[in-house]
């Protein structure tokens, strides 16, 4: 398809001048544009197919350069992003120094808020509304999208009950497509689908409700009779019950693929008081079919093309097992053969490949949906009965379950298992996803054992000291293909690492899968004539002080590695242990995530622009080796 339209769009207010026609026209054009970007790189898809009318209808109705709008979660951005005039650059999206493929204030003034975890709209909606407000401004309207997948989680009502509370006049949409990643989940989810069957209401049941108990009653006949009727109104009206009782004024469910009955209903209820709730349906995938009948494999596709007959034509990459696969095998095996494990997840089954073992084991996977905190407490109260449950949540969205860790968890000293997928950088998702501080905060915590699998050979043989462990265990491991260094088996016992090689000239102290990057640094530093050791430290809480000690006396320098944040990591840890056990300190180096966020890219680029690969080690190495002569002895004593 020729783009004609898409690419004259410098601003919103472009929109206006199309016809009815034509807007049906921009809404292809941008399908169009999303599918050219999925053709090299992965990127959210479904979701932004299932917004391109909602989002034209929004962006006629309001003005966003003064109004304000929060997409909820931001991965179904870009459909707004093409209409606020970011067309000529949407080529260069979730690639690095390219725009991001979540809402970013530093691109454009229509993006308010880096928006990257589920939930959180309604929350900052309501403080620009309040904020406006009071300065006067409270001609600004303000508008939060938030998706059914996200609804469940319980920020969302608080927001809304405080917003009720303080009477604002502030819009939810909520885009209803029945999926989070994955199908929707819970008892709000059922809510919704009967509300998908109720007649389009506008918001005036609390009139009705009014009128019927105002009816004189006459006898109990009479009273029985309107009874009856209350019922019979409820049930006709039950799309938004549970939205009204709450106190905003509710209205739909809309077709959110007809522009024009979004661009109605969205002037109606622009300058209506009080909270209102917008209910419009949407198909995630809408427009590509491959994508609406497989929601889940087509939320970020590997790449594709279409050939001729607009068939999927994959575009194939050779890797190797990814560590996400290695922990549903290992997570499989361990419900195999022990009745008492089992799996907890938040809305999150697809991304981390428990397919299988919902299929296997229904009755102990647990789809939470989108409610971490819920998830964490909820597995406490099952390792309390005497199950292991596992944990399997993403690094950055386990953040929000900070205080049940704390309380329900760390606390009670229970043996929950945390497995932390996309702990590292997550490359293309930018730094709402890089889940790099996990380190930091779990290690914090007494009674929690914090790990990580240095390759491929010590995922399974952790998880299974995890099932042994009779306290909480934190594993984490990054998002990409697990490499394998080739070595004599050496087993997994609580605070211990594991020596690949000792150094006289040096030491590499890697926590996590960084462990193969540096064993192919010490290789060809060796052929240079430097000799480099290198400890897999596997854990870093408890600490392999016994080992890691040795190498702060003996050796002329120790660099500690890890792909987290500097402030409070690993590096953190042996410094902390040098210091306790007073050696000198001014000989060990640390690397990882510096105190910044980092932006988005290929996560090897990234790694390497942070000196976090063989190629950073070895130049590194040879810095330290050259300078190590006017060093401060290895080892000595502080005063």
């Amino acid at each position: 398809m020729k783009l004609e339209l898409l690419p004259e769009i410098k601003s919103p207010r472009d929109l206006d001048k199309f016809t009815p026609a034509q807007l049906e026209q921009l809404a292809a054009e941008i399908r169009e544009a999303l599918c050219s970007v999925v053709e090299d790189r992965a990127a959210h898809f479904a979701s932004n197919l299932g917004v391109v009318e909602l989002c034209i209808a929004l962006h006629l109705v309001f003005d966003f350069s003064k109004d304000r709008l929060i997409w909820d979660t931001g991965h179904q951005i870009y459909p707004h992003k093409l209409v606020t005039g970011r067309y000529s650059e949407f080529k260069t999206i979730r690639t690095r120094g390219g725009i991001m493929g979540y809402p970013n204030p530093a691109e454009s003034d229509y993006d308010l808020f880096m928006t990257g975890h589920a939930g959180s709209s309604v929350s900052t909606v309501a403080g620009l509304k309040a904020g406006d407000d009071l300065l006067g401004q409270d001609d600004r309207r303000a508008v939060a999208v938030i998706g059914d997948g996200a609804l469940p989680s319980g920020i969302v009502w608080e927001a809304m009950s405080n917003a009720v509370g303080l009477k604002q006049d502030l819009l939810v949409v909520l885009n209803d497509n029945r999926m989070g990643i994955c199908p929707r989940v819970g008892g709000l989810a059922e809510y919704l689908d009967k509300a998908r069957l109720a007649p389009f209401y506008n918001g005036l049941k609390r009139d009705v409700s009014w009128l019927l108990n105002k009816l004189p009653v006459v006898g109990e006949s009479v009273e029985h009779a309107l009874g009856n009727v209350k019922e019979a109104v409820k049930g006709i009206l039950h799309g938004g019950m549970l939205f009204e009782e709450l106190g905003f004024r509710y209205v739909g469910p809309v077709d959110g693929h007809d522009i024009t009955a979004l661009r109605r209903q969205l002037e109606l209820v622009k300058d209506v008081k009080g909270p209102v709730m917008l209910h419009v349906l949407t198909e995630k995938g809408h427009g590509f079919e491959p994508a609406c009948e497989d929601p889940v494999r087509f939320h970020t596709p590997a790449p594709f093309r279409r050939n001729e007959d607009n068939e999927i034509v994959p575009v194939t990459k050779s890797k190797s097992p990814a560590y996400t696969n290695l922990v549903s095998d290992a997570i499989y095996r361990l419900m195999k053969r022990d009745h008492r494990v089992c799996v907890l997840t938040a809305a999150m089954c697809a991304g981390n490949d428990l397919g299988k073992v919902r299929s296997d084991f229904p009755d102990r996977f647990f789809d939470t949906g989108i409610t971490e905190g819920h998830a964490v407490a909820f597995a406490a109260g099952m390792a309390k009965t005497g199950m292991r449950p596992i944990v399997d949540i993403y690094s950055t969205f386990l953040q929000r379950s900070y205080d049940q860790i704390f309380q329900e968890v760390a606390l009670q000293n229970l043996p929950v298992i945390f497995t932390l997928d996309r702990a590292g950088l997550c490359g293309p998702d930018g730094p709402t996803h890089h889940g790099v501080f996990d380190n930091t905060y779990m290690r914090s915590f007494p009674n929690i054992t914090v790990m990580a699998p240095g390759d491929e050979a010590d995922v399974a043989p952790m998880l299974d000291f995890a099932l042994t462990n009779n306290g909480p265990v934190s594993i984490r491991y990054p998002k990409t293909g697990a490499q394998k260094v080739e070595r004599p088996a050496a087993p997994v016992e609580l605070g211990r690492s594991e020596v690949y090689s000792w150094g006289t000239d040096g030491m590499l102290v890697a926590f996590g899968s960084l462990f193969t990057d540096c064993v192919a640094a010490t290789e060809k530093l060796q052929k240079d004539g430097l000799d480099i050791g290198v400890i897999n430290a596997r854990f870093a809480k408890p600490l392999d002080t016994e080992t890691i000690l040795r190498a702060v006396r003996e050796c002329p320098f120790v660099v500690t590695i890890e792909e987290s944040t500097i402030v409070g990591g690993f590096g953190s840890a042996v410094l902390e242990a040098a210091s306790d056990a007073g050696l000198n300190t001014g000989h060990i180096k640390r690397l990882g995530i510096p105190d910044q966020f980092v932006e988005h890219g290929n996560r090897g680029d990234l790694l390497e622009s942070l000196g976090l690969t063989a190629v950073g080690l070895i130049r590194l190495c040879r810095e330290l080796a050259e300078t190590n002569a006017a060093a401060v002895p290895a080892g000595a004593v502080a005063d």
